[in-house]
């Protein structure tokens, strides 16, 4: 029990953070011993009404109070020492067990450190460790501050950001998209739609629609109360789903970047897998997932006719109570759109509340349409499970996206496309009842509907035998952009169009200018689906491979890589805003480069430069058309030419 309490605590620690001014105030500054050994001076003022734990405690998981920094040249000399004695308190949290502490009042931290190779100009370190009052607990995870060393060289990579010679306004040929952009945001719109009218067919919500119109229509004084309480409460589903995109808009301010990162991240990713995970279980009949009911039902009372706010909360407790049904393929759309910012994300979301609202909203105004709207019934129990299955797919598709990011080697294209054949075949098996899950029983009679999307699937996964296979047949581009690419794969043969360099633009330049070719940039992702549409189903093309590989220095800039720079590579970034931004990882410096010089932030995204650094053309994003991309390429090649 004691260590549930104490693993419990941790479970919620990320849940009570509070402002630094609270617990501790802390300056850093660094002292020269000699050229390669400094002081780090930490001073500390721990507030009233607060201690700091002095030591590791392995029982608890508490971690001393110390200073760290993500820097592998830069090593602790010794173990830091304090200005002040520790004090032995005893802890009620931790059924009373003794603790050294520090107590209110001012300490100072002092680590020594040796340096291996250049010293750089800062130092960015953090304060680690917990703190407790009477009434709180808390890991102390302070926002990084910059320590300057004295005789410290400043890093040159930052030069490697902003070229000066890219001029965006006046290319050397003006070919090309002068501005390039990501889906585009009707066919978003059409996406969430398409979404939401998937979403309407599920249990959830298709039952509601009968039930909520009868309740407009019998519950008004008239029939235009009906109509305009059906239509209130359609206007509301839309407004809710749209305003939950607001807070997107608000994080884009912060840096253009943020929408890839959070898209790519890997332990994002990995949450999406698991969620998707469960939900496909449950969509199976194995269990029900059901939000609190305490928020639906504390929602559900202020729900009613009696006024505007009333048919708003009866709007809202639809959202939420539908969520279980509605929340993987929300998540989907939010998921798949997130890079392209957040007015792509906006437009999602409306599609996809337009979708859930107009039945309300129609079938109010004309309410003898519900008559020939199919009953609930077993059907909607086959949509569920279709569904189930199309989320075990997809929970696959995040766990990929994870792993090419990280680069663990887990999912391999034939790995992925088999799992995906297993899936597929097991659609198929319970189409034509040869499978029965919960709540089916022995004897169901399959309907055509059912075996037509039984053959389907089983069609789908004849299609996918080939992508398992070491064949020029293995790629399959009707699935382009899903699967990893065709140079993740198991048979350690690199296939299609290969970049001469990979994240590194001064290699580019080098052998552009030995072997007088134009560069062609490729800003891609390891968990870019247009891009390996491009690489799979325009690059493979024999036009297109020749003029790249035989024309060009390609040279592929991933911007949503996680492998660390070198210690000595990282530093801090100013642009023109001012808002500074650390250059930790491979995709933290390409995202950069691309935003600061492009003032592109989606990908793909491509550009044709001179060895000089001079731009060609405008640069150009998705282009699946692939005369339109030869042309573009062969714009370029002339420019390169003409400008010699």
């Amino acid at each position: 029990m004691k260590r549930f309490v104490h693993g419990l605590i941790f479970l919620l620690l990320p849940l009570f953070t509070l402002a630094q001014s609270e617990y501790l105030h802390w300056e850093v500054k660094a002292g020269k011993v000699n050229d390669s050994s400094y002081n780090i001076l930490t001073e500390i003022n721990i507030q009233p009404g607060w201690h700091v734990y002095a030591e590791t405690d392995a029982e608890t998981g508490i971690d001393a109070l110390q200073l760290v920094w993500d820097n592998e040249n830069i090593i602790p000399d010794g173990i830091a020492s304090f200005s002040a004695t520790p004090s032995q308190v005893t802890d009620p949290v931790f059924d009373n067990k003794k603790f050294s502490v520090f107590l209110p009042g001012k300490l100072m931290l002092t680590q020594k450190i040796i340096i291996k190779g250049t010293v750089p100009a800062s130092l960015k370190v953090q304060l680690k460790g917990f703190a407790a009052s009477s009434t709180a607990f808390l890991p102390i995870d302070e926002a990084p501050k910059a320590v300057a060393f004295e005789g410290g060289i400043e890093q040159s990579s930052k030069d490697e950001i902003k070229l000066s010679t890219i001029d965006l306004k006046n290319p050397a040929e003006p070919c090309g998209d002068a501005h390039t952009s990501g889906k585009s945001i009707w066919i978003v719109f059409l996406l969430g739609l398409g979404g939401g009218l998937i979403a309407l067919l599920t249990p959830c919500v298709f039952p509601m629609i009968p039930v909520t119109v009868s309740f407009f229509t019998n519950r008004a004084a008239n029939k235009n109360q009906a109509v305009k309480n059906g239509m209130l409460y359609g206007f509301f589903i839309f407004l809710i789903y749209v305003l939950a995109s607001l807070p997107f808009h608000l994080i884009g301010n912060v840096q253009p970047e943020i929408f890839n990162n959070i898209s790519t991240n890997a332990w994002l990713n990995i949450f999406f897998f698991i969620v998707f995970i469960i939900f496909a279980i449950s969509f199976f009949g194995y269990f029900e997932i059901t939000l609190p009911s305490g928020i639906a039902g504390k929602v559900d009372s202020k729900s009613g006719l009696s006024s505007v706010s009333g048919i708003f909360f009866m709007a809202l407790t639809l959202v939420i109570v539908s969520f279980s049904c509605t929340g993987v393929i929300l998540g989907t759309l939010l998921v798949g759109t997130a890079s392209d910012g957040a007015w792509s994300l906006t437009a999602g979301m409306a599609g996809f509340g337009t979708a859930l609202a107009l039945p309300f909203a129609l079938f109010a105004i004309f309410p003898n349409w519900l008559k020939s709207l199919p009953k609930s019934g077993g059907w909607l129990d086959t949509v569920k499970k279709v569904l189930a299955f199309v989320e075990l797919a997809l929970a696959f598709k995040f766990l990929s996206n994870a792993d090419l990011v990280e680069h663990w080697g887990l999912l391999k294209r034939e790995v992925f496309i088999g799992i995906w054949l297993l899936i597929t075949l097991g659609l198929a098996a319970y189409l034509f009842g040869w499978l029965r899950l919960p709540h089916d029983y022995k004897g169901q009679k399959i309907s055509t509907g059912r075996k037509v999307l039984g053959i389907a699937a089983f069609l789908f996964a004849l299609y996918l035998v080939p992508g398992l296979t070491n064949t020029p047949y293995a790629n399959l581009k009707l699935l382009s952009g899903f699967p990893p690419p065709l140079s993740y794969s198991i048979y350690h043969k690199d296939k299609g169009v290969e970049a001469v360099v990979i994240n590194d633009f001064d290699k580019a330049v080098q052998l552009s200018k030995a072997q007088n070719k134009p560069i062609l940039i490729d800003f891609t992702g390891w968990a870019c689906v247009n891009c390996r549409k491009m690489e799979e189903q325009v690059w493979t093309e024999p036009e297109i491979a020749s003029l790249i590989n035989e024309k060009f220095i390609l040279v592929s800039l991933y911007v949503d890589d996680r492998k660390k720079l070198p210690a000595n590579d990282r530093f801090t970034y100013k642009p023109a805003d001012g808002k500074e931004k650390d250059i930790i990882t491979e995709g933290d410096k390409w995202a950069t480069f691309q935003s600061e010089n492009f003032a592109q932030v989606t990908q793909p995204l491509y550009a044709v430069l001179s060895p000089d650094g001079k731009l060609m053309t405008h640069p150009v994003g998705y282009t699946p058309d692939v005369k339109k991309y030869q042309d573009w390429l062969n714009c370029g090649l002339k420019a390169y030419d003409t400008n010699k």
